[in-house]
């Protein structure tokens, strides 16, 4: 058994007794299971996986203690991932991922709790009370920079990307770095990697490397599946996918969209919901898709599948690039100016889009069951916003099942979750994630994909 100690620095160096009870491998507190895991997953940050179940088997032997003593925090590991330390000293970056760690799921056991029971209490709403949550979360992370002018290029994109899509979104961080934009990703692998490498480089070419911002936010189901990569300087863990879907379309000022499989499907129609409910006509949320030369019938394959639900109109609500990254750069500096003017005009704040609303359809957590996927309403007869809640849910629930522990166990145990709606959106939706198998846009690792859905008009 090896054991390596790590003491945390900052306020995540005094726990009270009852925070650190509730994370320690001694009490076996209540949340304990999800502290190690998410512990376990940075300590594996670079490495490429994809699978929760094989990265916890493969160190069923680690543990993680928590120990308050005269000197404040100590943090024993348990036979921890050995590449996650260089001559006994843990990496500095892994380090400040597992301090990011214990300071989220402290926040999210207790403090997101106690905060919304009292929120509720004085009569908020429970949109209200999912945003506070959100911008506390954000917060105490320290992500949340005042006085600087709208500087967030948030990357949405598959983790299961071939090398061409990789070296595409790489040039597209790197030409953002070169003109001093910041990157926010979902800080696992393939595209979410990409830009955050590109724009080191480009950062660096122009001598700014230390206000170069590389900020991942990501959520304790994913976690386990998709180990941070290394380029992620600034960690978030949020309790749930809506909030974290909320934290991106919040902190960012400009979205992009580049090839992924079902979650990028999920994430693009999560910003549509939100752009097409009428009460965010007149806000400003920028949205780019792009992708390289080669990969363009991935987009057109895409943009088939929204016609088919919203019609033609659907493609006013973003812009599409393809093939040219410097074109991609010089419209994100044109709309953070633009967010900048919009901003000012509506006193707004910089680092936080207060304006924006978000229907609590889209911030109430969805339970993926069987029964809520059959129950999804994915026909025409609806408001556009609400189709397109729907089918994010939908999305969501694919990506649970294939991906994520407790889906998989789920569909194993009682078969694939059944959708039903239009036959022309189910036509539709059924070519896409078709496109999606045959892309193998599912795994990182190239197994074969059993789908975990069955779709029925």
């Amino acid at each position: 058994m090896s054991i390596e100690v790590v003491w945390p620095s900052g306020s995540m160096s005094l726990l009270t007794q009852i925070e650190s009870d509730r994370i320690s491998h001694t009490s076996k507190g209540p949340i304990y299971d999800l502290y190690r895991n998410c512990s376990l997953a940075v300590l594996n940050s670079g490495n490429l996986t994809d699978n929760s179940k094989e990265l916890l088997d493969n160190y069923e032997s680690f543990d993680i203690n928590v120990i308050r003593n005269e000197r404040g925090l100590k943090i024993e590991l348990i036979n921890p991932p050995p590449t996650a330390f260089v001559d006994g000293e843990i990496i500095s970056t892994l380090g400040a991922h597992l301090y990011s760690v214990l300071r989220d799921i402290v926040q999210i056991s207790q403090h997101s709790e106690f905060l919304s029971r009292q929120l509720e209490a004085q009569g908020v709403s429970k949109g209200e009370i999912f945003t506070t949550i959100v911008f506390s979360i954000l917060r105490n992370a320290q992500v949340l920079k005042t006085g600087i002018h709208p500087n967030i290029a948030v990357c949405w994109g598959g983790h299961s990307i071939s090398a061409g899509e990789y070296e595409y979104a790489y040039e597209v961080g790197y030409a953002l770095g070169l003109r001093g934009i910041d990157i926010c990703t979902g800080c696992g692998p393939g595209i979410m990697e990409a830009p955050m490498k590109g724009s080191v480089l480009g950062h660096a070419l122009q001598q700014n490397s230390k206000s170069c911002r590389l900020i991942g936010l990501t959520e304790p189901s994913i976690i386990a599946a998709e180990p941070p990569n290394l380029m992620t300087s600034e960690l978030v863990i949020l309790p749930d996918i809506e909030k974290r879907l909320e934290a991106f379309v919040r902190l960012g000022h400009v979205m992009m969209i580049f090839p992924g499989g079902p979650g990028t499907a999920e994430e693009l129609l999560y910003i549509l919901a939100i752009k097409l409910h009428p009460e965010n006509r007149r806000c400003l949320l920028p949205l780019i898709l792009t992708c390289s030369n080669e990969n363009e019938a991935y987009f057109t394959a895409l943009e088939k599948f929204l016609k088919v639900c919203f019609g033609n109109d659907i493609s006013r609500q973003y812009r599409k690039i393809i093939g040219n990254p410097n074109e991609v750069a010089v419209e994100v500096k044109q709309d953070l100016k633009s967010v900048l003017d919009y901003r000012n005009i509506l006193h707004d704040s910089y680092c936080f889009n207060w304006g924006l609303q978000i229907p609590t359809e889209l911030q109430q957590p969805f339970e993926v069951n069987h029964d809520q996927m059959a129950a999804l309403n994915l026909h025409k007869d609806q408001e556009p916003w609400r189709l397109a809640t729907a089918l994010r849910a939908a999305f969501s629930g694919i990506v649970t099942g294939s991906v994520k522990e407790y889906g998989a166990k789920m569909v194993a145990e009682k078969g694939p979750f059944k959708l039903h709606g239009d036959k022309e959106i189910i036509t539709a939706m059924q070519e896409l994630l078709q496109s999606f198998i045959d892309q193998k846009r599912f795994f990182l690792s190239g197994r074969e994909y059993q789908p975990c859905f069955e779709l029925e008009s």
